[in-house]
């Protein structure tokens, strides 16, 4: 306590006895024990109030010891089994938590990581991905206000995610990677990378790019195949040395019928290759007949344009013009689908050959649109005109039932500039986002379905949907999202199905590494979302005629089922109701191909790189005990004596209180007892 408090203390009771010895000793008619009982009880409540007033406090100080934080990341991708060095990694991570020194001077952390990064206990090396990237990244945000070094013991070998040598650049704590794998080099022929597209049309030839790589010393000669079934359909005579390493092969092939075709890149292997699995990579593509043409017709200029052409063109199988009025219509029947970006007078004569053709439309509205020309056509949507605009923030339907939903939920999204009030649809609609205000749903329609005359349209009421794109990419580093769901919903529009009650939505094939994920929506016959369904997914092999029944979990607005993991093939499925008769059936493709198998070696030269951008050292396996040791022996990892001051109020408030009004209350009391009052 400061000494000034305690001199205010010393004032306040000198002041206490003062008042009291005023009023009960200076000519005060009260005689005897009575005068000294309220003498008292009159300086303790003075003293009491005078306290409050000076609300002393003192200081309470705390030492304590800060051990610095040792941190185990262990690879648990399936590369480290397949180099052989699973039983390597745990006597090394066993060497270290057996450690008593270790024990004693850090308090240590287990983490393993292969596609996440997740606390462990027990290893698997069964991680079909690696991010190395994101596991360091999170080891960041966890470990950023604290000393805590990082044992990286990995092979190096990245499968998922960005360059980790770069992203340690920005790393705050120093990384020691303990290196898994043979440092030899061994003559190796690999096929690095291949690039396809996923759809191609029938009758045209499709691009293919194979990348190949050599690791060697000697001149060597190979020869590469493209198999599909049994007859080779592209084959080419390769050399390889020391100075040639690698080569690109570009090549076309035909697609001459419609659904799935798989083929096999071979590039065939030297005698004495250790890794020939690397050799071979199958690959798939979905033969289709026909492209889906798409217009945006526009009367202004907006980045919105250029937006929704790139997310509706991220499938392949689609294809957009964006076009004036008077262009679109010389082409009019190149399109199944017209995107009127907001509409005004020069759109009249569009309207009406889309009404005189029955095509599906999409309307997306704007400072630039003419509310009372869309009232007076055939679209069957009224505008309360109000000529004010706001920003109005999107909140997603949960019970939207046209098609399934998933991955975004449009959370903190930018909001998009209309214009007060909204549509009201002269024929049932689906609404899909509403408009809301500060958190308060309006209760009015930003994006809605609906159907009439065996047509289907869309109506997004707001500009501004480039935000939406740039919001997503923020949020997950990728376009991905938002991009499948302007896909769904254009697809939605693009076809003139009718609405199910069971909605599936899954890709036709799957890469070996691959998440196998098959979502679905179910509805009652309100076509409202069912929560309480008893969903199941019958799935069949049929290259082994293995059957077996998973049931489908709820997850938000879905269900799903996760199937990664199940062996190449090709699969029968059908999803159904326990106790409705109705069910989906489908096929998916399941390619052979292990990414975490292709590596011959770890990754030396990155997982130096590493070390070097923060500060750390690479070891391996056989010196974990210099490493233990040199650890011990750093000085930037040394036990740390911190301190806690807490300022705390030397009487407490409430009991202060109530002892205050307990002295004015006898005092008071005993005046009024004895007819001093």
């Amino acid at each position: 306590m400061q000494t000034e408090t305690i001199i205010y203390i010393i004032i306040a009771g000198i002041a206490a006895l003062s008042l009291a010895l005023f009023q009960y000793k200076y000519k005060s008619k009260i005689k005897g024990a009575l005068r000294y009982v309220l003498f008292s009880l009159r300086a303790l409540a003075t003293f009491g109030i005078l306290l409050l007033l000076i609300n002393p406090k003192f200081e309470s100080t705390t030492y304590f010891n800060e051990k610095p934080t040792l941190v185990i990341a262990l690879d648990n991708s399936e590369s480290i089994k397949y180099l052989e060095q699973d039983s390597v990694a745990s006597v090394v991570v066993g060497k270290i938590l057996e450690n008593q020194k270790i024990k004693q001077q850090f308090n240590v952390d287990q983490y393993s990581f292969g596609k996440n990064i997740e606390v462990f206990d027990s290893i698997s090396f069964s991680e079909r991905q690696s991010n190395i990237s994101e596991a360091l990244k999170q080891l960041q945000e966890i470990y950023k206000n604290k000393t805590a070094p990082i044992v990286f013991i990995s092979d190096g070998n990245q499968t998922l995610g960005l360059d980790y040598s770069y992203v340690s650049n920005v790393f705050n704590q120093p990384v020691y990677p303990l290196i898994l794998g043979d440092s030899t080099v061994y003559s190796d022929l690999r096929i690095k990378q291949l690039n396809v597209n996923r759809y191609t049309f029938l009758k045209n030839r499709f691009p293919v790019e194979i990348i190949l790589r050599y690791t060697g010393e000697e001149y060597v000669n190979s020869e590469l195949k493209i198999w599909r079934g049994n007859s080779v359909v592209f084959r080419k005579q390769l050399q390889f040395d020391n100075i040639k390493t690698s080569e690109i092969v570009n090549t076309t092939l035909l697609a001459n019928s419609l659904g799935i075709k798989t083929f096999r890149v071979e590039i065939v292997p030297l005698g004495q290759e250790k890794n020939k699995i690397n050799n071979y990579k199958n690959f798939a593509i979905e033969v289709i007949d026909q492209k889906t043409n798409i217009a945006i017709v526009y009367d202004q200029l907006h980045p919105d344009l250029g937006v929704l052409k790139k997310a509706i063109e991220s499938n392949e199988q689609r294809s957009v013009s964006i076009l004036k009025p008077n262009e679109y219509l010389t082409h009019i029947d190149k399109f199944q689908l017209v995107i009127l970006y907001q509409p005004n007078n020069n759109f009249n004569k569009i309207l009406n050959e889309i009404k005189r053709q029955n095509l599906n439309t999409f309307i997306i509205t704007g400072s630039g649109t003419d509310y009372e020309f869309i009232n007076n056509t055939h679209l069957k949507v009224l505008w309360e005109i109000s000529s004010q605009t706001e920003d109005f923030q999107p909140e997603l339907n949960r019970n939207f039932n046209s098609f399934i939903i998933d991955n975004i939920t449009f959370e903190d999204y930018p909001p998009l500039k209309s214009e007060f009030g909204g549509f009201n649809f002269l024929v049932p609609a689906d609404v899909i986002l509403y408009k809301t205000v500060n958190g308060i749903n309006t209760g009015d329609a930003m994006l809605a379905t609906y159907a009439f005359d065996n047509m289907k349209h869309a109506v997004l009421v707001g500009e501004g949907i480039w935000r939406w794109r740039a919001q997503t990419y923020i949020d997950t580093e990728s376009f991905t999202d938002f991009d499948n769901f302007i896909g769904k919903l254009i697809q939605y529009l693009s076809s003139n199905k009718k609405r199910r009650r069971l909605n599936v939505d899954y890709k036709s094939f799957y890469n070996g590494n691959d998440d196998v994920i098959i979502s679905a929506q179910y509805f009652n016959e309100n076509y409202e979302f069912d929560a309480k369904a008893s969903l199941n997914i019958q799935l069949k092999n049929n290259d082994t005629s293995e059957s077996r029944e998973i049931p489908l979990l709820l997850d938000g607005s879905n269900y799903t089922v996760d199937l990664s993991g199940i062996d190449a093939g090709e699969y029968d499925f059908r999803i159904f109701h326990s106790a409705e008769a109705i069910s989906f059936s489908g096929q998916i493709r399941i390619l052979d191909y292990n990414v975490e198998q292709q590596f011959l070696n770890a990754d030396i030269s990155k997982l130096n790189l590493l070390a070097e951008n923060t500060n750390g050292k690479v070891y391996y396996p056989s010196e974990s005990a210099l490493f233990i040791d040199e650890l011990l022996k750093d000085n930037r990892y040394s036990t740390i004596q911190k301190s806690t001051k807490n300022i705390v109020p030397l009487i407490d408030l409430k009991y202060l209180l109530g002892f205050i009004a307990l002295c004015l209350f006898a005092e008071w009391f005993i005046r009024k007892y004895n007819g001093l009052i």
